[in-house]
């Protein structure tokens, strides 16, 4: 299958290439490079040295025999987007291509409008491209769990059944998002449901849980190995906790630890993608995937990197600090997770096997950490008017306007690793 990926340079978007090229799928990608920008304005970088692209691209050929097709440049321009439809005549699109940190959205009304018009604008590029070159092909987009919030109810994939007033229906399930982030995926969301009906197409919405880990099958040399960020404002839970340990910071869940949240390893979240891609729905659907392998509490994951931790002579402690983020600390939490299973989905290895793996890779680059463990702490409140000052100069006023890119044919130029 011919599958185009977008945001490929990514933490999630790199890996399902290999994945997908393992598989003997034809792949090509797109990125803008706008997550190494972002991840350095706040002060950090990738914890795994990422080459340039091009440098990946001769990894793939070297070590996989693949060829990875590759274009640069910004989804917010429509004639881009439409250019490498054309070229591609992609059968499934996977669409990753999206600002994904919530805290970065929180920082000042900047980034919030920054991450809800980029994230909007390429959603809507891409529907209507697929509409206009490729109608027959299935978008993949990728949203996330943090849409539901956490509702006192069990939480289904997409939609469910109402009475109200002695009438029935089925309806999208309502969406509680948390941060700026959050509802421009849940804004995506609606815009993909309403362009399926619309325009006839066949859409996949996989609201994943938080990921955590840095390898998958495919990522068997360094030269392969997929972003890795730790960082306040970039880095999610499971992998910022590890950090921590490994640095000698305490492990800190926000609050009271409470909050649960659906997780899944990076190689089960490149395991749902390939399934949604090999089996797209028969005829125009939006349908709705419900992705991740369990639900935890944040307490029950700092007392496992703990544990582990001391596994690896190290002696981690667990602290506290008041949490930043306007959420309940303590709640009910039941997703349920039955499309990806009836597709063949099984989870491939425990939590705590893949914790360890964390925990060899991160000790094996522990000077690019500790060269950077000022930006692991939180600083971003979602309360504050204003969170540049809590940054110290970590961010600019305001992010620079994104880039808008010329149509141009493929090109492997991105000069600045991360």
């Amino acid at each position: 299958m011919k599958v185009l990926i977008t945001g490929i340079d990514g933490y999630s978007g790199w890996p399902l290439a290999l994945h997908l090229l393992g598989r003997g799928h034809d792949v090509a990608g797109l990125d803008n490079f706008v997550t190494r920008r972002r991840v350095k304005e706040v002060g950090s970088h990738s914890a795994t040295p990422i080459p340039t692209f091009p440098k990946r691209q001769e990894a793939v050929r070297r070590l996989l025999g693949k060829e990875l097709r590759f274009y640069k440049g910004d989804m917010t321009n429509y004639a881009f987007v439409r250019h490498v439809l054309e070229t591609e005549r992609p059968e499934a699109v996977v669409h990753l291509a999206e600002q994904r940190s919530a805290p970065y959205s929180m920082i000042d009304v900047h980034h919030a409008v920054r991450t809800q018009v980029d994230n909007l604008t390429g959603t809507l590029h891409l529907v209507y491209g697929i509409r206009d070159v490729v109608p027959e092909a299935h978008l993949v987009k990728m949203g996330t769990m943090g849409e539901y919030g956490t509702p006192n109810v069990d939480i289904p994939e997409g939609f469910f059944e109402v009475e109200f007033h002695g009438r029935k229906d089925r309806l999208p399930f309502p969406r509680q998002a948390g941060s700026w982030y959050h509802w421009s995926k849940v804004f995506d969301s609606g815009d993909v449901m309403f362009g399926a009906r619309i325009f006839g197409l066949r859409a996949t919405d996989v609201m994943q849980g938080v990921l955590y880990g840095t390898r998958t099958p495919e990522i068997t040399d360094d030269a392969l190995l997929t972003r890795f960020d730790f960082d306040e404002t970039w880095g999610t839970a499971l992998n910022r906790f590890v950090v921590e340990a490994v640095l000698g910071l305490p492990i800190t869940p926000y609050g009271a630890g409470g909050q649960k949240r659906g997780f899944i390893a990076l190689e089960d979240s490149m395991q749902s993608l390939r399934l949604a891609v090999e089996n797209p729905p028969k005829g125009p659907e939006y349908r709705v995937f419900n992705q991740f392998d369990a639900y935890y509490s944040v307490n029950e994951l700092a007392d496992l990197v703990q544990r582990v931790g001391r596994e690896f002579g190290l002696s981690p402690t667990i602290e506290h600090p008041p949490d930043p983020r306007v959420e309940a600390e303590q709640h009910y939490y039941h997703p349920i997770l039955e499309n990806l299973p009836a597709l063949g989905y099984k989870r491939s290895r425990e939590l705590e096997d893949v914790v360890r793996e964390v925990f060899r890779d991160l000790l094996k680059f522990k000077r690019r950490l500790v060269a950077r463990r000022h930006v692991v702490m939180p600083v971003v409140q979602w309360r504050e008017a204003d969170n540049r000052g809590h940054l110290s100069g970590r961010v600019p006023p305001a992010p620079a306007p994104t880039p808008t890119a010329s149509v141009a044919p493929p090109t492997t130029s991105d000069r600045t690793p991360a």
